[in-house]
């Protein structure tokens, strides 16, 4: 008796736990990319989504100031805010569901959401 023949029934449940596996991870993974961010910003109100997976700076005239984001570590932040008060340099750092900043001097809004 070879191998197969031996151990056919163990392979084939083997087979079929792994299959199973494979099928939960992908309902429970259905192509996402992870988190985003998403930028919300001028009158009328434009909306952009920004990758988070790659390292970039983003330069972003919103109408009344021209913000700067830095994306890197797979978090973004607002860096060298031209508007007076420079509260939303202060947010730090976002990078999980549900993370938000606002600059509401140059009306733009920062949120972490679930990717695609």
């Amino acid at each position: 008796m070879t191998f197969l023949q031996k151990h056919r029934k163990d392979l084939l449940f083997t087979a079929i736990l792994l299959a199973a596996a494979g099928v939960l991870f992908w309902v429970t993974h259905p192509g996402g990319t992870g988190a985003v961010a998403v930028l919300r910003y001028g009158d009328p109100q434009q909306e952009e989504t920004i990758d988070l997976t790659k390292d970039a700076r983003y330069d972003i005239d919103t109408g009344t100031y021209t913000i700067h984001l830095q994306v890197a570590e797979g978090g973004i932040a607002f860096v060298d805010s031209p508007c007076p008060d420079h509260t939303c340099e202060g947010f730090g750092v976002l990078r999980n569901v549900g993370d938000w900043a606002a600059c509401l001097p140059a009306k733009a809004s920062l949120t972490i959401e679930e990717g695609p």
